[in-house]
């Protein structure tokens, strides 16, 4: 035991009159006594400096974790699709309005500009065509709430710069969750029904930079596209 000791005890110097520790232990002598001492006092002795573990951090609790980052509101613990319990919420009024755009190209352009495509007035078949997308939302998408919507606004204007149909749909509601999707849908509709009545005069239109823009209401509180 004593044999121990004096391998693995610091030596001691004498410096200008104050004692110093020399702490180049090595670590397998560390063990060897921590296990002569667990076997003397039935224990093992706390950490001490000469040894050659650093301190262990505390684990950071899981919610913490969970909370730096976003989840995934439509998954379950096991990682299935599920529809989200809304029931705990608080109504409150809902608004929110996204846009698109539908390139037509100069030729489609020029027939809708005129009201001369075969199948009719473009641009008023498609904002009825977006108001009905918007109310059959939940049926198109399938983890959406059916929501009862007490407003739907879909605009289309002609934009010469570019020869496209910009597009914007708004859907409004007091309840326990949002209309992004009701008014995303809205516009999409709208803009697969420009689409389809402007096929046969070209393939070459297109639909694109579907988006939010605006949201308000709920827990979130309000946002806007910059």
């Amino acid at each position: 035991m004593m044999s121990i000791f004096r391998s693995v005890l610091p030596r001691v110097a004498r410096s200008n009159g104050f004692r110093c520790f020399s702490t180049g232990v090595p670590s397998d002598s560390i063990a060897e006594l921590n296990k002569e001492m667990e076997s003397i006092f039935g224990e093992s002795p706390s950490p001490s400096p000469l040894g050659s573990s650093p301190p262990q951090q505390p684990a950071r609790p899981a919610y913490e974790a969970e909370n730096s980052q976003p989840v995934l509101t439509h998954t379950d613990s096991s990682g299935q699709a599920k529809m989200v319990d809304v029931s705990p919420k608080e109504d409150s009024k809902r608004v929110a309005i996204a846009s698109c755009r539908v390139l037509l190209g100069q030729k489609v352009f020029n027939l809708v500009a005129s009201n001369e495509i075969a199948k009719g007035d473009v641009l008023t078949v498609a904002k009825i065509a977006g108001i009905t997308g918007a109310k059959q939302t939940s049926n198109l998408i399938p983890l959406c709430h059916n929501i009862n919507l007490s407003h739907v606004r879909v605009d289309l204007t002609l934009n010469e710069e570019d020869s496209s149909v910009v597009i914007e749909g708004e859907a409004t509601t007091s309840g326990k969750t949002g209309v992004e999707m009701e008014a995303m849908t809205a516009v999409t509709i709208a803009g697969l029904t420009v689409y389809d009545m402007c096929k046969a005069a070209s393939k070459d239109i297109c639909m694109t930079d579907v988006c939010l823009q605006h949201k308000s209401g709920g827990k979130s509180g309000s946002w806007s596209r910059n």
